[in-house]
């Protein structure tokens, strides 16, 4: 049966998900070295204390990534994936990457949210661009980090300068992220999203 002619293109293909990637490999090859290093040059009584701090943490850090993975689920099940793409996707413009910078601005969250959600937005249609301008604009600008930490510490005159220095930098990394992620020379290897081809531009 023929496909009407007024159908709507289908939507881009997200980032497809991964096992144990290159990244994996690379911290546990340099953890597996420090450990062996501290065996070595300290014995295993500094080997031990050492790895039931590091487990210690690791039991506190586990529910801060699952609850800022389960964020970023819900509000891709919320928010439709057509939205995503139209707001956020490759063809959005300055705008897309001006939302994407304002998100990261607002968002009162650490690292354990931030890049759980910046993940989400890509699987569910934003393109790189738009993530590292979400990424770095929650990096440089932070609202709750300024109001809480640096405020107190250097004043207004200080973080408003500082502010107002760097506002530009997350636009231009994603506007930048997206001219690269467009050569031709780019679009032979791994794109910015981690899809052959560089993805959805």
């Amino acid at each position: 049966m023929s496909v009407p002619a007024n159908d709507p293109p289908p939507l881009p293909q997200g980032r497809p998900r991964r096992g144990l990637d290159w990244s994996f490999w690379i911290v546990a090859a340099s953890s597996l070295a420090a450990a062996v290093a501290v065996w070595r040059r300290d014995g295993p009584d500094v080997f031990m204390h050492v790895l039931q701090e590091d487990i210690v943490l690791f039991l506190e850090i586990v529910p801060k990534v699952v609850a800022g993975t389960l964020i970023g689920a819900l509000i891709r099940l919320m928010v439709g994936r057509e939205t995503i793409v139209r707001w956020l996707g490759g063809s959005s413009g300055i705008r897309g990457l001006l939302i994407a910078t304002l998100a990261g601005v607002l968002i009162p969250a650490g690292p354990f949210t931030v890049f759980p959600l910046a993940a989400t937005f890509l699987v569910a249609g934003a393109d790189a661009g738009a993530a590292i301008a979400f990424i770095t604009g929650w990096l440089l600008l932070g609202l709750n980090r300024a109001v809480i930490w640096e405020l107190p510490f250097f004043g207004a005159g200080f973080v408003g300068w500082r502010i107002a220095s760097s506002v530009w930098i997350p636009v231009a990394c994603g506007w930048l992220a997206r001219r690269v992620s467009r050569h031709a020379w780019f679009q032979a290897g791994e794109g910015l999203d981690g899809t052959k081809g560089g993805g959805a531009a």
